[in-house]
């Protein structure tokens, strides 16, 4: 009796055993289905993409098609098609904090002016331009009320600007076109913190982008001077990427500019709908996101040779002036189709 009990117990510890080893081969060649699943799709893509953009607001997103197409989901369905589960999006004052975010790997890729990138790029940041998604970012210069009221009457003045950005590109040329760069005192300030501390005059003059300076002359200030008078000083914006991200993610260019692309054919079905988004982003009324970021300024593929002409003179006018540290070839930075 004693020994039907224990073989009855064997066999129980026995059947036992045999389920488990059983669900763990199941388990093991899920897995390498899985794997070989995930490999043949791209698996060696991270899951998680880390970007930046200029700007900060409510909605926390950026401004353009790129905007646009996270706010409405499209560009993270696109991703997701290639293995991109999960995109963290970062706003920054400005391109220099960006840039050195990217420089330390915080994050994968971003959206900014073509001047801090092309700083950041002489002095060896390792990156690739994907796209310059506009080529009309208009620098203005804007003075208050019994300040100076011309150009010339800047001399001996203090004017503030985001050093490293594009407008800081602009006033530089701006300033060498009148003759007055020994003769004007430039700081740097942020937006925000410049527009205060011309209000109190602390400061005779600031650049600015087109809806803060729409708003700030419905009030006591004037319009001094802007780039649609000096076309080559246009700033244009740029999408770089990592080349340590681009090791993982050779196609990203390809893919991203894909998702881009879809994105704004959704802005021109849409504009209604966009320009309200951008309202709210850029807090401020309708009328002047329509006049100062037009739809028709988006570029609709990654370079234009406008735009190309345009990157190359900034970049000859940043190392001419000793802005940038070392020149490189244009060509050997994008990544075109």
């Amino acid at each position: 009796m004693e020994n039907a009990k224990i073989r009855r117990h064997k066999r129980k510890r026995y059947a036992i055993l045999l389920t488990l080893v059983t669900a763990a081969l199941m388990f093991a060649q899920g897995c390498a289905a899985n794997e070989q699943t995930s490999e043949a799709s791209g698996s060696g893509i991270p899951k998680v993409l880390n970007y930046g953009y200029i700007g900060t607001n409510a909605l926390n997103l950026p401004a353009g098609a790129e905007g646009w197409g996270f706010h409405k989901g499209i560009i993270q369905a696109e991703l997701k098609k290639h293995g991109i589960e999960t995109i963290n999006l970062t706003g920054f004052p400005n391109g220099p904090d960006l840039s050195e975010s990217l420089i330390s790997g915080r994050l994968d890729f971003g959206s900014l002016g073509d001047t801090p990138a092309i700083l950041a790029r002489s002095t060896g940041a390792k990156t690739k331009v994907i796209t310059q998604g506009s080529t009309d970012s208009i620098g203005y210069l804007v003075a208050k009320k019994g300040g100076p009221a011309t150009l010339a009457e800047l001399k001996g003045k203090t004017v503030a600007t985001q050093k490293g950005s594009f407008h800081h590109r602009y006033l530089a040329g701006l300033l060498k076109q009148e003759g007055l760069t020994d003769d004007v005192k430039v700081i740097h300030l942020l937006r925000v913190d410049a527009e205060a501390a011309l209000a109190r005059g602390e400061i005779d003059a600031m650049t600015n982008t087109g809806v803060y300076t729409l708003k700030q002359l419905e009030g006591d200030y004037v319009l001094l001077d802007d780039a649609t008078k000096h076309p080559e000083l246009y700033g244009t914006s740029v999408t770089v990427v990592s080349e340590e991200y681009l090791a993982k993610y050779p196609d990203f260019a390809k893919v991203w500019n894909e998702a881009r692309s879809k994105a704004l054919e959704d802005v021109k079905e849409h504009p209604d709908e966009y320009y309200a988004f951008l309202s709210e982003v850029q807090n401020a009324k309708v009328e002047y996101v329509k006049q100062s970021s037009p739809i028709k300024t988006i570029k609709e593929v990654p370079f234009t040779d406008e735009g190309l002409q345009l990157l190359e003179g900034t970049k000859a006018f940043l190392i001419e002036e000793k802005l940038a540290d070392t020149d490189f070839e244009l060509k050997d930075w994008l990544i075109q189709p």
